[in-house]
């Protein structure tokens, strides 16, 4: 599957620290790498936010898939990601 980025998933990204940046690219790489994606993934109640998400440690990366792209929506803390 490939990625794509929102451009505010985009910009949510950039303003993590790098270390975190890292770390959710690979687990984002890894993830898409497999034959069933979504086997990771956690639907979410809230579709408003997105269809998905993925737990990597204490941040949230939600996204939709779209047949084989998943596009990114936002990234960030799990404390702050679903607040609008």
């Amino acid at each position: 599957m490939k990625i794509y980025f929102k451009e505010g998933a985009y910009r949510d990204l950039k303003k993590l620290d790098v270390n975190i940046r890292k770390r959710i690219l690979k687990k984002l790489k890894y993830y898409s790498s497999q034959q069933n994606f979504l086997l990771y993934a956690e639907k979410l109640v809230d579709s408003r936010l997105g269809e998905y998400r993925l737990r990597i440690g204490d941040y949230r990366v939600l996204f939709d898939v779209d047949g084989d792209k998943i596009i990114i929506l936002k990234i960030g803390h799990r404390k702050d990601v679903y607040k609008k």
